[in-house]
């Protein structure tokens, strides 16, 4: 018969510790991203929803902008997935560096956004039109009495393929800008005739609000504070 010493008994609890840490993160990430598509025109996007996904001070970083703190996440986000009639956000290569009650995280996401019949017939295109982004997510996440929540969340495009929202942001514009394919068929001028289309396409409404998370939303309002 095998005798397990007491040292070998604390490693092992040490080692499950981890995987079950790892493992809540991992679901915490999950259902972030399950939650932006499965809640169609940003219908259920509310306070419960925000804090059983981030802490009160979460700070959120994206190519259209920045948030800070919690009040009137939800709604943001509900103002952003209502510009789109479906979306699919995956993640992948997920990291997690654990350190006590806090970790870093990281994951690549491709992000596909179906627009609306309007925003379709608007640009006189067939329905089913989409906008696709692949970029990664960075941040941190730290252990709370309801368990592990973000902290903070920085989004990064890597490319984008189609055409965003009607309304964007001067930022997001931007974004999308840099983002744009260069070739001998796409100029200079070619590409500053479509960054002054995209300039009278923009609408930012003003205040103090701060554009949240989604790098393909371009006209969610901006808040700080």
């Amino acid at each position: 018969m095998t005798t397990v010493t007491p040292a070998e008994i604390a490693t092992l609890t040490e080692r499950v510790a981890v995987l079950v840490d790892r493992a809540e993160i991992t679901g915490l990430i999950d259902r972030y991203l399950l939650s932006l598509d499965t809640l169609p025109g940003g219908d259920g996007f509310d306070d419960d929803w925000a804090r059983s996904l981030f802490t009160e001070d979460i700070e959120i970083t994206s190519p259209v902008g920045e948030y800070r703190g919690i009040k009137g996440l939800a709604a943001s986000e509900q103002a952003t997935m209502a510009k789109f009639a479906r979306t699919q956000h995956l993640g992948a290569n997920c990291l997690i560096g654990l350190d006590g009650d806090r970790a870093t995280v990281r994951w690549n996401a491709l992000m596909t956004h179906v627009h609306l019949p309007s925003t379709q017939a608007a640009r006189g295109a067939e329905p089913g039109g989409h906008f696709d982004v692949g970029g990664t997510f960075t941040g941190e996440v730290v252990r709370t009495a309801d368990g592990w929540r973000f902290r903070r969340l920085e989004i990064r495009a890597v490319w984008t393929n189609g055409q965003g929202p009607l309304a964007l942001t001067p930022q997001a514009a931007e974004t999308l800008r840099s983002l744009a394919p260069t070739s001998a068929n796409s100029s200079p001028a070619a590409r500053s005739s479509t960054t002054e289309s995209g300039r009278r396409r923009s609408s930012s409404p003003s205040g103090t609000r701060r554009e949240p998370a989604s790098p393909a939303a371009g006209g969610r309002p901006e808040r700080s504070g």
